[in-house]
């Protein structure tokens, strides 16, 4: 399609074409801005959690602590509020408690946004509808006033032209449902691999609280001494 043609085409949608083409650009303006975001959050999360890991197994809580509240990864946010309970608490149950917390709190940035896509492809093929309505409307009124020989072809190319609101309303409606259902895939899998790394580390840390619980009663054991 040339430059001429897609200028033509626009001319003849009618006004509705306006607010369609503003809703593909504010649509696609945040499609870019959420799988940038995803893939640096994703990218983040991994590089901080082999991180977190490495101090956890050598018992570096303090170094964990630190690392979480100085990155920006959701995932060292989450494992820090858990090891912030478990110097108040060293039960399972409320460092489990307090990482479900965080991650709570990381899910509505990861997800932001995202539900505005699905708005706004309904809003471009209602708006597309409403553009044809508009132009049908306007075309039978032509056509009324037309010579009767002239009806049938005036009658034909004013539905025509009509149509293009409603093709427009579609060709922006259907990347924008495509793109928010790949949003919403990738933000769920990330989510859960926040919860998944949530479960690692809490592992990790109640193994070694075992250990040292065992190390200590050992030592304390008369028949040891």
């Amino acid at each position: 399609m040339s430059m001429t043609e897609i200028i033509r085409f626009f001319q003849d949608g009618g006004l509705f074409m306006i607010p369609i083409g503003i809703i593909l650009i504010i649509g696609l303006a945040i499609v870019v801005e959420r799988f940038v975001f995803l893939a640096n959050a994703k990218k983040l999360n991994r590089s901080s959690f082999d991180k977190i890991i490495a101090l956890l197994q050598k018992r570096d809580y303090q170094g964990a602590l630190n690392l979480g509240k100085s990155s920006d990864a959701p995932v060292a946010r989450i494992i820090s509020a858990g090891l912030i309970r478990m110097s108040q608490s060293a039960r399972r149950e409320d460092i489990e408690s307090a990482m479900e917390e965080g991650v709570m709190e990381a899910v509505p940035r990861l997800e932001r946004r995202t539900g505005y896509l699905a708005t706004l492809a309904n809003i471009a093929t209602l708006l597309g509808l409403l553009g044809t309505i508009h132009g049908l409307s306007s075309a039978f009124s032509a056509v009324a006033a037309a010579d009767p020989s002239e009806k049938a072809a005036l009658l034909s190319a004013s539905i025509a032209v009509a149509m293009n609101a409603t093709a427009f309303g579609l060709f922006t409606a259907i990347p924008l449902l495509l793109a928010h259902s790949m949003i919403q895939s990738r933000t769920l899998e990330i989510i859960d691999s926040l919860e998944m790394a949530g479960v690692k580390c809490l592992n990790i840390i109640t193994n070694a609280q075992e250990i040292g619980t065992r190390q200590r009663a050992s030592d304390t054991n008369p028949a040891k001494q």
